[in-house]
């Protein structure tokens, strides 16, 4: 993780496999990489006066560890959990801990794919939830969190 500078922090944290977005299933998750999509999370951070770091990892206690990290210096999350999303329990119970606002995304519909992927352990807490929107949908999560961590920013 980048140290940012003094703007409100936004915490962008993906979970299992979507270090290989680009190449896993394209016809389903698109051909952008995560590189892509972190790169833009942070220019559009900087036009939205948000500082912006990116975590991935397939370790369910990574990603704890990162929300955790970020508790005492993020003004808000934007969470692609990924299977997490169905499972874990851990992952829901550190973003309640950290009492700061965050956006669930899915690149893809969940609501148009297998029965378990319906069930979210985190929607119910998120402020909002994007799903269907391709990399987009990061975008959109950083516009809303900036309306809801510094107002006077227009997303």
């Amino acid at each position: 993780m980048t140290t940012t500078t003094s703007r409100p922090l936004v915490g962008v944290l993906n979970g299992p496999n979507l270090n290989l977005l680009g190449t896993r299933q394209p016809e389903i998750y698109g051909r952008a990489t995560l590189a892509d999509i972190e790169s833009r999370c942070r220019e559009l951070g900087a036009e939205l006066g948000l500082g912006v770091e990116c975590v991935q990892s397939n370790h369910e206690g990574e990603l704890v560890d990162a929300i955790q990290e970020w508790r005492g210096r993020a003004a808000g999350f934007v969470v692609n959990a990924a299977a997490y999303t169905h499972t874990s329990v851990a992952l829901r119970d550190a973003l309640l801990a950290t009492g700061l606002p965050f956006v669930e995304v899915h690149l893809t519909n969940v609501h148009a794919r297998e029965d378990f992927r319906h069930r979210s352990y985190l929607a119910d807490i998120a402020t909002a939830v994007i799903a269907g929107c391709g990399p987009h949908g990061y975008e959109f999560a950083l516009r809303h969190l900036a309306s809801k961590v510094a107002p006077t920013i227009t997303a």
